[in-house]
């Protein structure tokens, strides 16, 4: 009963010990999210997404084999949904990931691309709390759009800049762009002016 009661009051004094440093830390930064994140958070919030993913998501491996239709698709749609935060190239360094916190990932990685197929299916269907990325799709595991995502997320270390030229016709356009381009269409379809009659007999040339 005493040894029971000791594990209990060490555990008790740990958990607390544990509170009052997230307070001191909380206290001391704030919730800015302008510093960088330290080593041991990463690491911690990396273990802590992947212990959150459940042992049969992260078993499931893509149904769908990578193809250059499929990169198309798959290309496409991370430009028109993505890449606002994460880039075309999926570096992250955009005006909106490299203020997130934590920073948006730099997809070409290691950190990511040892993530499972699961993985990084589960993260894209549901979201990350605490983050800035959204849960997407449809859900369920038979997602197309989210799996193709997949497959162009493992393609991202070997983009090409043609590929990054292509996606950049697919990214958002707020509406002073997309009013800008507008008047350039219609500037540019405009006739040239016809060349001015000559003067008739008795005006003059002007």
């Amino acid at each position: 009963m005493k040894a029971f009661r000791r594990l209990f009051l060490f555990g008790l004094a740990a958990i607390l010990a544990v509170i009052a440093a997230m307070a001191i830390w909380l206290k001391s930064t704030g919730l800015s999210a302008r510093p960088e994140p330290g080593a041991l958070e990463i690491s911690l919030s990396r273990k802590a997404r992947r212990f959150a993913i459940p042992k049969k998501a992260r078993e499931l491996q893509n149904p769908m084999s990578a193809s250059p239709e499929l990169l198309i698709e798959g290309r496409r749609h991370f430009a028109d949904h993505c890449a606002s935060c994460h880039g075309n190239s999926g570096s992250g360094m955009t005006e909106i990931g490299a203020r997130l916190y934590p920073r948006a990932p730099d997809m070409r990685l290691p950190e990511t691309q040892q993530l499972t197929d699961g993985e990084l299916y589960y993260i894209i269907q549901n979201g990350v709390r605490l983050t800035g990325m959204p849960a997407w799709g449809e859900g369920g595991l038979d997602d197309h759009q989210s799996w193709h995502l997949v497959l162009f997320i493992r393609h991202l270390p070997k983009l090409t800049p043609d590929e990054i030229k292509d996606m950049e016709q697919y990214n958002p356009r707020t509406q002073a762009e997309q009013t800008e381009e507008k008047e350039e269409e219609e500037f540019l379809n405009t006739p040239a002016q016809k060349a001015k009659a000559p003067a008739r007999k008795g005006e003059r040339s002007r």
